[in-house]
């Protein structure tokens, strides 16, 4: 089964640096096989027999700590939470939307849309979500950069684990898993 890792937090602002091939080599001597990176921001693809994403997640966590030292949360998801990205995100429907203010939060667990109160969207005006399942999407009125609603204030609000990708590399870890597929 082929799993997409999310890493949060590596290589941003020199923390948790780790060098894509030295984790492509740690992943492959725990036995995960078609390791396959994208860019340097922890996104990684490997297949196993394990089905059970928690416990993939697990155990790569487990041994970046025990290779890097880094304590570094993991994010697992699949194809069909890259397909679902491209169909349930609503701000995709509306018209002229810069995709550049485009993001997505993949949680490590699966939310009600009433958490959406949770996240006390008044503090984060004009910035603007919608929760489907293990997915909170995001479009940011100025840019990610100029927000409170991160990484941080979403895992504090909800109390779980969460990794924010933009839209350009959503979209490019669904081509390149569509690519593996047909390897």
């Amino acid at each position: 089964m082929v799993h997409i890792c999310l890493l949060r937090g590596i290589n941003v602002s020199g923390h948790n640096m780790m060098k894509m091939d030295a984790l492509q080599k740690m992943l492959e001597n725990i036995g995960f096989t078609n390791v396959k990176t994208y860019i340097q921001t922890g996104n990684v693809f490997v297949t196993t027999e394990e089905e059970n994403p928690a416990a993939v997640g697990f155990k790569i966590k487990q041994e970046i700590f025990k290779t890097f030292g880094h304590d570094v949360p993991v994010v697992v998801i699949n194809k069909e939470d890259l397909v679902s990205c491209l169909k349930n995100n609503l701000f995709l429907k509306e018209k002229e939307v810069d995709t550049k203010k485009l993001y997505v939060a993949f949680t490590s667990m699966e939310l009600h849309k009433d958490r959406i109160h949770d996240l006390k969207m008044s503090a984060v005006k004009p910035d603007e979500v919608y929760i489907d399942k293990n997915r909170i999407y995001i479009k940011y009125a100025v840019s990610a950069g100029k927000t409170r609603l991160d990484q941080k204030y979403i895992e504090k609000r909800l109390n779980l684990i969460a990794t924010i990708r933009n839209w350009n590399t959503v979209s490019q870890l669904l081509k390149m898993y569509e690519e593996m597929e047909q390897e």
